[in-house]
């Protein structure tokens, strides 16, 4: 492996680009993205690469923890967060003229988001693209999409992650009959436009 390669273990996120492509290319905006969950980096290197506007803004949330579904599976968390950063910083060089900003925070995103919605709302740019891939406890994703509910700009697209997932796990431990109730309670601001491994709503009005 040298300098100028991407480092990656896993591969989860292969099948999102083209669904993804579709989506972002109808975006009103194309500046302020907001991902919840990076482990290694390979989603954010991608819209860094294929998504984000010059002069764009990516912020990515992770505690480099692990989730429980990370406990048997031998990953080396703090290589984890070492291999993002490598990889976020060969991605932004590479980007040739265009310039992304990259914000990376080491926290609970119930602390992140919590913080980004205190800002006054004069400095509180929404985002247009939110990708919620963190914890996959239902109590978790519902109270992330809640909160980047409030962040994300009418018109935004908000990508949840593992709507499929088959996991051996109880309900609650899976993301999908949280996605099911905030998509049900918010039935009337949002337009699915996507559902199968992934969904992704459109928000329509606040």
């Amino acid at each position: 492996m040298t300098n100028d390669e991407y480092e990656y273990t896993t591969d989860w996120f292969s099948w999102s680009p083209p669904i993804w492509t579709q989506v972002i290319a109808q975006l009103p905006q194309r500046k302020r993205f907001l991902e919840i969950g990076s482990f290694e980096g390979r989603s954010a290197v991608w819209l860094i690469e294929n998504a984000i506007d010059d002069g764009g803004e990516l912020i990515c949330v992770d505690t480099w923890e692990g989730g429980e579904e990370h406990a048997t599976q031998g990953h080396d968390m703090g290589a984890v967060e070492d291999r993002f950063h490598k990889n976020i910083t060969l991605a932004r060089s590479r980007a040739n003229t265009k310039k992304v900003s990259v914000t990376s925070f080491r926290d609970t995103s119930v602390n992140t988001l919590a913080a980004l919605l205190t800002l006054t709302p004069d400095s509180r740019k929404p985002f247009d693209f939110i990708y919620i891939d963190g914890s996959h406890q239902a109590p978790h994703v519902l109270t992330d999409a809640c909160m980047s509910w409030e962040l994300l700009a009418v018109g935004g697209v908000l990508v949840f992650d593992d709507y499929g997932w088959g996991e051996p796990l109880p309900p609650t431990h899976k993301p999908k009959i949280a996605i099911d109730a905030f998509t049900e309670i918010y039935k009337e601001k949002l337009h699915i436009i996507h559902k199968a491994y992934q969904l992704i709503i459109q928000k329509m009005r606040d």
